[in-house]
């Protein structure tokens, strides 16, 4: 399957220029992101993807969206490739205002808050990217699978940091990382 990490949010642009967390829940796509969104789509127009999964931040479903529009393919929206809640941005919209946001997703199965209430562990996250990764390798078509995440679901998967708009493959028969370093050397952040 391809891990497609979604464009840059108002946060990663805020973000990375201060390393303090600016305050923004559920960030929306910045210029920058919609152009590696569009990218992105051209880039993997020829990679068979016949299905589509993304996490319920509007960051990676304006992503997702014009793959998705290329491909002609749905949506399929997920809580369980969501990010580590650990920032604002980890704070996600209820299921009625993406519902409104994207009439035609089917978001029946999305809890109304389905981003959890305090800060998830690493173990949480890299739970949550175990039993996404038996659930993707029982599917026979794994294969043809785009997943729009974020950053630390990736790096969960994967063990690798992916930047914004960048994808790589995984394969979910295969173990995955052992062990996982969620901080980079000498890296400082600040929360509000």
């Amino acid at each position: 399957m391809i891990l497609l990490r979604h464009g840059q949010s108002e946060f990663n642009l805020h973000f990375a220029a201060t390393r303090i967390d600016p305050g923004i829940a559920d960030p929306k796509l910045t210029p920058l992101g919609h152009e590696q969104a569009r990218h992105a789509a051209e880039a993997l127009a020829g990679e068979g993807i016949r299905r589509i999964i993304a996490s319920p931040y509007t960051r990676a479903i304006e992503t997702a969206t014009p793959i998705a529009q290329r491909l002609n393919l749905p949506i399929h929206v997920t809580p369980l490739v969501r990010e580590r809640y650990a920032f604002a941005c980890d704070i996600g919209s209820p299921r009625t205002a993406l519902e409104q946001a994207w009439p035609h997703l089917d978001l029946a199965h999305v809890e109304e808050i389905w981003w959890p209430p305090i800060e998830e562990p690493a173990a949480g996250i890299e739970s949550r990217a175990a039993l996404f990764r038996a659930e993707m390798a029982a599917v026979p078509d794994w294969r043809e699978t785009l997943v729009v995440s974020h950053w630390g679901f990736i790096l969960a998967m994967t063990g690798v940091r992916v930047t914004n708009g960048e994808w790589l493959r995984c394969d979910p028969t295969e173990p995955g990382p052992v062990e996982i370093a969620w901080k980079a050397p000498h890296a400082t952040v600040v929360k509000p």
